[in-house]
């Protein structure tokens, strides 16, 4: 059984589904190889435009497999931090793909199954989901870059007591406090969500892919942003997307980009 089911559509969409429902779709030494394979085969997909992540059955992912913890007394700490860092690095490389992703968090996001989900540009999660990050309930430090990713996403607030507590936030809590961009009822979020993903991979790929590059980098001041736009406006400026795209506008019409 493949642990990661993928489908690409003609659309340039990407649907990646965890699938290991029997499990919560826990982050297995399988899957994250999957994950790996797949992550390599989209960095360089130029077809591929869009990319939506969910999990098959009832959650997104209940987190790390951490079965394998009961063998801590083989290992030491060096060791352990080996693992942990290839296996952050692993499934975080979805941060570093040039189109921009979603994920649809159908049910429980838990520990680093959340914080793969907050890992992506946009985040839509079903009203009942659960969002949680129980590390210090467990005994654990967090992982898979939550002191990062929550303060960012949740602001400091929030962030704390989610990860001092362990308390879980709903869907629709979690849409109120900016931690995902929105819920949706949890028949409705997969047809919500790929409606966005092909209103995404509608748009010109080089401009597209240039304004994830602007958003993720972070300008320092309004000087360092001018910078970049005057440079990858002209790029854009140059491309064959921009004749169409004001072709298309002036014809009133729907656009089609090819990414040249």
């Amino acid at each position: 059984m493949n642990e990661l089911l993928v489908d690409r559509r003609d659309d340039g969409v990407v649907l990646i589904t965890l699938n290991r429902p029997d499990m919560r779709n826990a982050m297995t030494d399988t899957m994250t190889a999957e994950w790996r394979a797949v992550m390599a085969e989209l960095r360089d997909d130029r077809q591929a435009r869009c990319l939506v992540v969910t999990g098959a059955g009832s959650a997104f992912s209940s987190g790390g497999d951490l079965s394998w913890i009961g063998e801590r007394g083989t290992e030491a700490v060096p060791q352990l931090r080996d693992r942990m860092l290839a296996f952050y690095r692993t499934w975080l490389a979805i941060s570093e793909l040039e189109i921009p992703t979603i994920a649809a968090v159908n049910g429980p996001a838990v520990g680093a199954g959340l914080c793969v989900a907050l890992a992506c540009d946009l985040v839509y999660a079903a009203d009942d989901a659960k969002l949680l990050a129980p590390f210090t309930s467990l005994g654990l430090h967090p992982g898979m870059a939550a002191t990062y990713l929550l303060p960012r996403r949740a602001g400091a607030r929030l962030a704390t007591e989610m990860l001092l507590t362990g308390r879980s936030v709903s869907g629709q809590e979690a849409s109120g406090k900016g931690l995902v961009n929105q819920s949706f009822p949890k028949n409705h979020l997969m047809s919500e969500t790929e409606a966005i993903a092909r209103k995404i991979a509608q748009n010109a790929p080089i401009a597209t892919r240039l304004t994830k590059v602007a958003l993720n980098q972070g300008h320092q001041d309004l000087e360092a942003a001018l910078m970049w736009e005057s440079l990858a406006q002209p790029v854009t400026m140059a491309s064959a997307d921009m004749i169409e795209g004001l072709t298309a506008h002036r014809e009133r019409r729907m656009p089609k980009f090819t990414g040249s």
